[in-house]
């Protein structure tokens, strides 16, 4: 009944969000919002398995709502097809009950973080690159000074070559699965308020390993997002 009733805002429908949206949805949360500007493209269907050749072309939110309701019936799909921005952030994620990052870009990620601190919303943050993926859970808005955000862990994005994304740097394809099925993992004990969240915690993968690791994440008390000194 929990889930049924559950509210969970997922930012991207590609090769994070696939997985996310798919497991959330088996799982029967009750409603999903999906925000995605994109369309499908035949080059990332390695990753992004929420999509096939059939919606080539398609936009990305479309073809995520024939899958979920073809995989669950009983779900509702909220899309929004548009880049997430400062003018639609809080709208999008007011309802929330867990939001969900499967972006691919700094700037997005810090709005959606700064929103969520203000909103109080938990964030169930991923990133992938290469054969390397990390994941954790902020959730500084609901224990100022307690817990950290997303800034406290890097308060300022790299530039240029130290950012790329996936189509510019690559990613080993089943990477983003193995992440995403975390997050889905994160935002379900989220909901449900079971176990022990990913809060305070960076889970780092290396898939040429086979291996996992985990630094603790301090909480920055100057940080301009989540500072219990920040108006």
């Amino acid at each position: 009944k929990k889930l049924e009733a559950s509210h969970i805002v997922l930012i991207g429908a590609g090769g994070l969000g696939s997985p996310v949206a798919y497991y959330l949805a088996a799982a029967g949360i009750g409603n999903i919002s999906i925000i995605d500007n994109d369309v499908v493209d035949k080059s990332n269907l390695q990753r992004q398995i929420l999509h096939t050749e059939a919606g080539i072309g398609s936009p990305k939110v479309d073809s995520a709502m024939h899958a979920l309701n073809a995989l669950n019936s009983r779900v509702k799909i909220l899309t929004h097809q548009a880049r997430l921005t400062s003018d639609n952030v809080q709208a999008i994620i007011a309802n929330a009950d867990v939001v969900i990052d499967g972006s691919d870009n700094f700037p997005t990620r810090y709005l959606l973080n700064d929103a969520c601190v203000e909103l109080a919303k938990p964030m169930v943050y991923a990133a992938v690159e290469r054969f390397n993926g990390q994941i954790s859970v902020f959730d500084a808005g609901r224990n100022r000074g307690v817990l950290p955000c997303y800034r406290c862990l890097f308060p300022e994005a790299p530039i240029g070559i130290d950012a790329p994304n996936c189509a510019e740097a690559g990613v080993l394809g089943v990477l983003p699965g193995v992440m995403g099925l975390l997050q889905a993992t994160e935002a379900i004990k989220l909901v449900l308020n079971i176990g022990k969240p990913l809060s305070g915690r960076l889970l780092q993968f290396d898939a040429l390993a086979m291996r996992f690791s985990e630094i603790q994440i301090p909480v920055d008390n100057e940080c301009p997002s989540c500072s219990l000194s920040k108006p």
